[in-house]
C-alpha cells in the first residue's frame, strides 16, 4: 500500500477502515473480485466499499497488488 493511501485510510472513521482493510486483504486471494472494474486510461482497477473506492494496480507476473489510492467516491477519481 502506498504511503498516501495509508494516510487517507487513517483519516476515515474506524468502522469504514475495518471494512476497507478487509476488502484489501481479500485482494490477496482474488485480485479481480466480482464487481471490480478496470479503469480507463490507466493500468488500475477499482473496488467499491460503501461510499469509498480503492484504486489498485496488479502485477500478475510478480503476484503483487499495490493499493494506489483510497477515497470517497466523489473525489477519488480526480
Amino acid at each position: 500500500m502506498r504511503h498516501s493511501a495509508q494516510k487517507i485510510l487513517s483519516k476515515i472513521n474506524r468502522q469504514e477502515q475495518e471494512r476497507i482493510i478487509a476488502a484489501i486483504n481479500s485482494l490477496t486471494n482474488t485480485p479481480r473480485p466480482s464487481g471490480c472494474k478496470k479503469l480507463s486510461g490507466r493500468p488500475a482497477w477499482r473496488i467499491r466499499i460503501g461510499f469509498y473506492r480503492v484504486i489498485y494496480e496488479i502485477q500478475d507476473n510478480k503476484l503483487i497488488v499495490t493499493v494506489v489510492h483510497i477515497g470517497h467516491r466523489r473525489e477519488v477519481y480526480r
